[in-house]
């Protein structure tokens, strides 16, 4: 027992969908619906006494649905082991570590915690916004168990690491999301819990301030402390964690040496059919109004593939549908590596005239599609992820694991060298010798 951080035996999660609960009566609302039921009852009485006998049961107005974000999930993190957890949107990651971190409980099961947890789940949480970055600093190692004394010796640093010293006695409701996120990673990794719970966040800071989180990571994990480390970059998944989680569905599917549970949760969930159709169940409500509907690998012939020649073009389309018209959208691609490497990321309307020509598209039915040139991806096989949004304005949809095809380098350039090349890409180049 004394080599165990954290011990989950058989914690499960169920929300209530549906109508939401009804708020707090005032004395207008209870005459208002006492009138109403008088009314019902007096329609009801005149109905029956005219003969009526196909009275259709009403539905009932608190009528809910029950889903299970988390079911019989069971595992041990030793003290100072740094563990991964992946899994697709919805997984129940994030529901997880807010259980582990005393933000929500189980609806069954329980969770042995041995040391003091600091978690980053989300930017700002925990943060007082009516307090200031000073504040709110001795408010969290407070909240920590940790003297003033403690937190003083670490205070300097962790401005320093942050970068908001010129507004550290600014009420942090006046923070932007980047600043936010600064001072609560620096708050989170310097003052120094046992346990570390570290949710996917770092995606709102730009790519400089995540190589410094990451850095800090790797120096908490190598002092020894206990780390959960949820993320969707698989680069940062292998670099940083020694064994992973995947859950899949709110369960846990698989767990194994990071290598090998990165390999399992890639290849997962894919069709060998080079398509991927969502239905109306898989696309979150505030989706709305963009409804994704396929996407699809074509050969230059136009058919769908699930393996594609490196020398040939490959065409990617996104089909989808409208409800209403948005204003900015943009529908685009990230292609990865099956480690989660990404390769490279593109949106409809990069290009400025097309952006200008679809600033606002009509509701409608829509297929965005782009081409891939001949000679330029290597062999292998690689991930589709998908993104429909208007920039900093909302995100429509996502699905970072949409779909998987493969690459046949047979012909390509160097394949008389019976080797391996390295990278994603193999470009044809067109290179000059010359004699002088």
């Amino acid at each position: 027992m004394d080599d165990i951080a954290i011990r989950v035996e058989n914690i499960s999660k169920s929300y209530r969908i549906g109508t939401a609960p009804e708020r707090y009566r005032t004395l207008r609302d209870s005459i208002t619906n006492a009138g109403r039921h008088i009314l019902a009852a007096r329609h009801l009485a005149a109905r029956l006494s005219a003969g009526r006998s196909d009275l259709a049961r009403s539905p009932d107005p608190s009528s809910h649905s029950t889903i299970w974000a988390l079911k019989d999930v069971s595992f041990d993190v030793r003290r100072g082991q740094v563990l991964g957890i992946v899994g697709r949107n919805g997984a129940g990651k994030s529901t997880l570590l807010k259980i582990l971190s005393r933000v929500t409980e189980p609806s069954t099961g329980q969770a042995e915690i041995h040391g003091r947890v600091g978690s980053l789940l989300e930017v700002g949480t925990g943060f007082h916004p009516e307090l200031t970055g000073r504040e709110n600093i001795y408010l969290n190692g407070a909240i920590l168990g940790m003297k003033r004394v403690e937190i003083e010796r670490k205070f300097d640093e962790i401005v320093e690491f942050s970068e908001v010293g010129q507004f550290i006695d600014t009420p942090v409701k006046r923070y932007s999301s980047g600043m936010y996120l600064r001072l609560a990673f620096a708050v989170a990794a310097h003052l120094e819990p046992e346990i570390l719970v570290v949710d996917e966040v770092l995606a709102v800071g730009d790519a400089e301030f995540q190589r410094k989180c990451l850095g800090k990571m790797s120096d908490v994990a190598q002092a020894g402390r206990t780390v959960l480390f949820v993320s969707h970059n698989m680069s940062a998944i292998l670099r940083l964690t020694e064994e992973t989680l995947v859950l899949e569905k709110g369960r846990l599917a698989y767990r194994a040496a990071t290598p090998e549970a990165v390999d399992y949760y890639m290849a997962a969930g894919f069709s060998d059919a080079g398509e991927r159709l969502w239905q109306a169940s898989e696309v979150p409500a505030d989706a709305a109004p963009f409804q994704p509907l396929a996407l699809r690998v074509r050969d230059p012939k136009g058919r769908v593939v699930d393996t594609a020649r490196s020398t040939e073009p490959l065409s990617i389309e996104v089909e989808y549908r409208l409800d209403q018209p948005i204003t900015g959208l943009r529908v685009g691609i990230y292609l990865l590596t099956m480690r989660g490497e990404y390769v490279f990321t593109s949106f409809d309307t990069d290009d400025p005239g097309k952006f200008e020509q679809h600033s606002t598209r009509p509701a409608g039915h829509y297929v965005s599609r782009c081409t891939l040139p001949a000679n330029w991806l290597n062999e292998g096989r690689y991930v589709l992820s998908v993104n429909a949004s208007a920039f900093h304005v909302k995100r429509y949809f996502w699905d970072d694991h949409a779909l998987a095809f493969n690459v046949d380098a047979t012909g390509a350039p160097g394949k008389h060298w019976p080797e391996p090349r390295l990278g994603p890409v193999r470009p044809a180049l067109d290179w000059m010798i010359e004699t002088l």
